[in-house]
């Protein structure tokens, strides 16, 4: 993401003086107001998050910690003032330990002293209520889940569990360590060949495939020289545009993946955007068929996952993409956030016998996905990074370990995960950057296969969506 994106509007009320009468003496910073006349299911839906600046939309977030599903069909969230108010969509259900967030920019904004309530249906009825007397920074969030008092948490964790303390999202206790290789990077292109926006890589054998932003994927071969160029043979000499499937559109493609099957299965994107239609969010995953000759190239099948996750800005969706076999989740003992038990592939339809896990700009969340052939998609996993953002999500198999990265945002630390005796993913380990590496703009990230290791070591590569120096790649080391 390159280009710059003016504040979110904001705006203050003074509490009227009917809420004045509900709530009280409850107007302290962190306040929570319930009401008690409504049915024992509803009693189980809490406000859990509440995000009012930064960068993404305002939005209120419910969780249900309770034991069984909730219909919120026509339930109402409001601010400090009655006249404000957001329906929810019919058919909107919440499971037991489930979280949904609302992005409620369109229908009213949250101030620096403000209320969330949610109502029932009738409008009258409320449910949960929380009041603050400052801005999120960056998010108002109960610590525990559900049940504890709001807290202004270490990350914005929308959509799931929140970042409460030292858990593994926020940092787990770990301190950033020096990069784990040499500390020297240098140029792995030749000058002025990609220019801005280059950003995901994914290396196959003697191929690295790359995504710019401008909906263009390339295919990259080794230059003699210990670096990357473009494929000038069948159609890849400037790249190949990318459309959505049916031919339209543009795609705003941030990060690549393969599967277990490689580049014939098909090259995996992941979008945050039609840049066709730059204003709206369309965070999707779209699979392309890179076998032919032709110098366009239309998705095969797109997973739109923008209804499924908490709204954000429309240049700060799905950057990174990346793909974990089942054999390391079923190993592993990876639990399946659907369902709450040990994930089984096997209850899926054909899947590419792994999961996609999607990386987003806006909130430094990753979320994983089982993206079923057929198009439908489930959500098994939500994963806090800690960070600002991500910006790139690579798998590495010969370590076993997935790894987030963000970029100048947060100094170009990266961060490794890896699943844990609970089931879920957890933070292994904090590097910076390479000491011999500016502060550039990262977006992409690889790390060389394990057939490449010497004497201890092997590559690591970099894309730079600044393109500073008129360079888009960088070369460096990384112990095997």
């Amino acid at each position: 993401m390159t280009e710059a994106h003016a504040p979110l509007w904001r705006r203050t009320f003074r509490l009227p003086l009917v809420l004045a009468l509900v709530v009280g003496s409850a107007l302290a910073a962190g306040a929570v107001v319930a009401g008690p006349a409504h049915a024992a299911a509803a009693d189980d839906i809490r406000i859990n998050e509440v995000v009012t600046t930064g960068s993404v939309n305002d939005s209120i977030e419910l969780y249900n910690k309770g034991t069984g599903s909730v219909d919120l069909s026509g339930w109402i969230l409001k601010d400090d003032n009655n006249s404000s108010k957001y329906k929810i969509a019919s058919g909107t259900t919440l499971a037991a330990g489930g979280y949904v967030a609302f992005d409620v920019h369109s229908s009213f904004g949250l101030g620096s002293s403000d209320s969330a309530r949610l109502y029932l249906a009738d409008g009258a009825t409320l449910v949960d209520g929380f009041t603050w007397t400052s801005h999120s920074n960056p998010s108002w969030s109960r610590c525990p889940d559900g049940t504890g008092a709001f807290v202004q948490a270490t990350a914005i964790t929308l959509g799931g569990p929140n970042a409460c303390g030292s858990g593994s999202g926020s940092g787990g206790g770990l301190t950033a360590a020096a990069w784990p290789g040499g500390s020297a990077v240098s140029t792995a292109d030749a000058a002025g060949v990609f220019g801005t926006d280059l950003s995901g890589l994914y290396q196959e054998g003697s191929v690295m495939w790359a995504a710019q932003n401008s909906g263009k994927l390339w295919r990259l071969v080794g230059d003699g020289a210990g670096g990357w160029t473009p494929d000038t043979t069948n159609g890849w000499t400037k790249g190949k545009a990318l459309h959505f499937p049916g031919g339209s559109g543009t795609p705003d493609d941030e990060g690549v993946t393969l599967t277990g099957a490689g580049s014939s299965g098909g090259v995996y994107v992941s979008s945050e955007r039609n840049a066709d239609s730059s204003g709206t969010s369309r965070l999707s995953v779209l699979r392309y068929d890179v076998s032919g000759t032709g110098t366009t190239l239309n998705a095969t099948q797109e997973w739109n996952l923008t209804a499924d996750l908490p709204p954000t800005g429309a240049n700060l969706g799905l950057e990174g993409v990346t793909w974990v076999p089942d054999s390391y989740l079923t190993g592993a003992g990876f639990k399946d956030q659907s369902t709450g038990a040990a994930y089984d592939p096997t209850r899926y339809a054909s899947h590419s016998d792994g999961v996609f896990f999607v990386g987003v700009e806006g909130s430094g969340m990753v979320y994983g996905y089982v993206l079923q052939d057929s198009g439908a998609f489930t959500k098994v996993a939500t994963i806090s990074s800690g960070m600002a953002g991500v910006m790139e999500l690579q798998w590495e198999p010969q370590a076993s370990r997935l790894w987030v990265v963000c970029d100048d945002t947060c100094s170009g630390q990266h961060r490794t995960m890896q699943v844990d005796s609970t089931g879920a993913f957890a933070l292994t380990a904090i590097y910076n950057r390479p000491s011999g590496m500016p502060n550039y703009n990262n977006e992409g990230f690889f790390p060389a296969p394990a057939d490449e290791c010497v004497a201890g070591s092997k590559p690591v590569y970099w894309s730079d969506d600044s393109n500073d120096g008129s360079h888009a790649i960088r070369k460096g080391t990384i112990d095997c």
